[in-house]
């Protein structure tokens, strides 16, 4: 039996503005002339685009606000990692790290407490900056929480279940579970350099009237694999799997997401979504948050999800997201919504140079935002995972001596 949403959670297409989520964004407002497309022009902004429309994405499209705590949860000042502060056997390194990779903001959180903590790019720690897919990571989590609710069946149930509007397509037959692997076997071509792409032409066609965006341009998709054999990235199965949990829970993805993590985990500022045409929030891309936010959502998933004391997952959840499920044709494959590095390690990860990184083993947290050139840069990827393991064996030393 289907749940569908009631109608007054929907944004009515007439009245999408970008929701202020604080008063101190009006100045950053005023300074930006809003986008009336639907986003492309991302793949082209310069720096200076980058660095102004990063921080303040829902000026420039449509969003709905993550409600933060009103009493948030520390993050305390720990001992400071001595190797990267001045006059240490890293502090070089770090701050060319920071020039060379664009860095915005660098946080590392060990313990429960921060032992290093720099921005640039006129970033601060009270500035939100945008997710691109890590936000795939926090929609996955919300998937499985609303498993653990009671809301959706299970990771086997068909997606058709809960979004009738896929029936007689080729998501036919396809599982929660092959949806969050990224396994469903639809076609998709996610070539951020092609203008001719589907991922490009998805936010700049104009989008089917009344309907989801990604179920507008997805159903029209046909099937090239068997479902749960191949493997390809695919941004609006995201999207998918944010629809089917405000389909199933009967909430927007914000409500959800403010009402299991936000505010009970303590998030210290309210963060904002960015909503398609018809209210609803993009799961796959373009949550908006403070460094320090994304920090203690590592934190959160490294306490096993837990809100006083009792995870909001099904029991084994995190271990198999974090876990390989799916062949990628690089170590460590992907997991639901996660990269998996094969040593322990998993990731959540954006273009542009967003990224998670969280060491369970060290009890570690580190959370980078940034303006990279391009979308995808193998090298600069490979950068910041190089870093977190220099990161790591500082700590190990430390601990050694």
């Amino acid at each position: 039996m289907k749940t569908h949403r009631h109608g007054a959670a929907l944004l009515a297409a007439s009245a999408l503005l970008a929701l202020p989520a604080a008063a101190d964004d009006a100045a950053m407002r005023s300074a930006l002339e809003p986008v009336n497309t639907r986003g492309t022009e991302v793949f082209t902004w310069d720096l200076e685009q980058k660095k102004s429309g990063f921080r303040a994405m829902e000026a420039l499209f449509p969003a709905r606000t993550v409600t933060g705590a009103a009493t948030p949860s520390p993050l305390p000042a720990g001992a400071p990692l001595a190797a990267y502060e001045p006059g240490g056997i890293q502090a070089g390194r770090l701050a060319g790290f920071m020039a060379e990779e664009y860095v915005a903001g660098l946080i590392v959180v060990h313990d429960g407490k921060v032992r290093l903590e720099r921005y640039g790019l006129g970033q601060s720690a009270a500035d939100r900056w945008t997710s691109f897919s890590v936000a795939k990571s926090i929609t996955s989590t919300l998937v499985g929480a609303a498993i653990r609710d009671g809301y959706i069946e299970g990771l086997d149930t068909e997606i058709t279940r809960y979004i009738d509007a896929l029936e007689g397509t080729a998501y036919d037959g396809v599982t929660v579970r092959q949806l969050l692997t990224m396994t469903s076997g639809v076609a998709f071509n996610e070539d951020y350099a092609d203008p001719d792409s589907d991922i490009r032409r998805l936010y700049r066609e104009p989008p089917a009237p009344g309907i989801d965006a990604s179920v507008g341009f997805m159903r029209h998709q046909p099937r090239e694999f068997a479902p749960g054999t191949q493997w390809r990235y695919k941004t609006p199965e995201t999207n998918l799997a944010g629809l089917l949990v405000m389909e199933a829970t009967g909430k927007p993805l914000a409500e959800y997401l403010a009402e299991k993590i936000w505010q009970p985990y303590g998030m210290e500022r309210d963060a904002t979504w960015l909503v398609d045409h018809v209210g609803n929030e993009q799961g796959g891309c373009c949550l908006q948050a403070t460094l320090r936010d994304y920090a203690r959502f590592g934190r959160f998933i490294l306490d096993g999800a837990r809100i006083e004391g009792e995870s909001i997952l099904p029991a084994g959840w995190l271990a198999a997201a974090t876990s390989t499920q799916a062949d990628t044709g690089f170590p460590g494959g992907y997991g639901y919504q996660w990269w998996p590095l094969g040593d322990g390690t998993f990731q959540a990860r954006g273009i542009f140079g967003q990224f998670i990184h969280l060491d369970p083993e060290r009890r570690l947290v580190v959370a980078i935002v940034a303006a990279w050139p391009g979308p995808r840069e193998p090298e600069r990827r490979a950068a910041q995972i190089q870093l977190a393991r220099e990161i790591a064996a500082a700590i190990d030393a430390e601990e050694r001596n």
